[in-house]
């Protein structure tokens, strides 16, 4: 868990190994995330892309880049949180994510937000 703020925008990010969608013997090992994207600006923005990084132990990146979230682009008010959730998969059982968001405020100015990195890690013992 990991907060970054930027242009008053607060995200934070809360991973979790999925270990039912994994295939441990097969190097599929899935995570899926919480995002929490607050505003602490004093005006709505509007998030109208993401670039995801993803990187496995053997540094092999991968990026993901398209409109929105989850297929929508919302507006989230001054103070207040819009959250959403996501998964990825890679080959390794751990790794890292980062990137940005492209955010464009009520006046039409674009800004990115960093999405601070963060680690994927399946846990040392499953049940």
């Amino acid at each position: 868990m990991k907060d970054k703020n930027n242009n008053h925008i607060l995200v934070n990010v809360t991973p979790n190994f999925i270990e039912k969608n994994s295939m441990i013997e097969f190097n599929k090992f899935v995570f899926a995330y919480e995002v929490e994207i607050k505003n602490d600006s004093l005006q709505p923005i509007q998030l109208i892309s993401r670039h995801w990084i993803i990187e496995n132990s053997k540094f092999e990146k991968f990026e993901v880049k398209g409109e929105g979230v989850i297929g929508e682009q919302p507006t989230i008010p001054p103070g207040e949180v819009y959250s959403y959730s996501s998964f990825t998969e890679i080959s390794t059982p751990s790794g890292f994510m980062w990137g940005s968001y492209q955010m464009l405020t009520e006046s039409e100015i674009s800004f990115d937000v960093e999405i601070p990195k963060f680690e994927l890690n399946m846990p040392r013992t499953l049940h």
